[in-house]
């Protein structure tokens, strides 16, 4: 970390390769799209090589690298004027069971909500729920108080919920009454 620090780009590229499946993996999250995930990761990783030598401190980086390639997400996200994911992330991470009809179901649901929330709120639900961090590590990696970091949470898990329901809803229309004319 030192040395990356200071300048050395091998030690940079090293901490690069240890790091970029995880700022890649947030990236996704939050993004939902691969190729916006994988620019919002490049432009992270040249953030943090540029910002690196102010990295006060190093035992911090984890922390302090999701609040970089998050901030590019929302670059990113502003820079793509209302983009549609492409939610593809290759092959079910689950093995088909019984009811996997049924869970196939609630995922495109859920991830069809998820899509629908605002960046903000989809970036603390993948570093809270994705990536299993305490809320006061979600609130440093997003560089927020950490009431904020509760709210937000809370903010998002109800307009998901919201989401969810509204999506569940059946939209059909019943035909208008007939009016007849006398």
């Amino acid at each position: 970390m030192t040395r990356a620090q200071r300048g050395d780009r091998a030690a940079f590229e090293g901490l690069a390769a240890a790091s970029i499946d995880r700022l890649h993996a947030v990236a996704f999250s939050v993004m939902g799209d691969p190729h916006l995930a994988e620019d919002a990761t490049q432009q992270a990783l040249i953030n943090i090589w540029r910002d690196l030598p102010r990295l006060r401190e190093p035992e911090r980086f984890e922390a302090w690298s999701y609040r970089i390639v998050v901030r590019a997400c929302y670059a990113e996200a502003r820079r793509t004027p209302r983009w549609l994911p492409n939610y593809d992330d290759g092959p079910a991470n689950e093995p088909f069971a019984v009811d996997g009809l049924g869970r196939i179901a609630d995922r495109d649901q859920l991830e069809r909500g998820f899509r629908r929330l605002p960046v903000d709120q989809r970036a603390v639900i993948v570093l809270h729920h994705y990536l299993d961090l305490p809320l006061h590590e979600v609130a440093q990696a997003l560089g927020i108080p950490v009431g904020t970091a509760h709210s937000r949470l809370h903010r998002a898990m109800n307009a998901l919920r919201a989401l969810i329901a509204a999506d569940a809803r059946p939209t059909t229309l019943e035909p208008a009454p007939r009016v007849e004319a006398r």
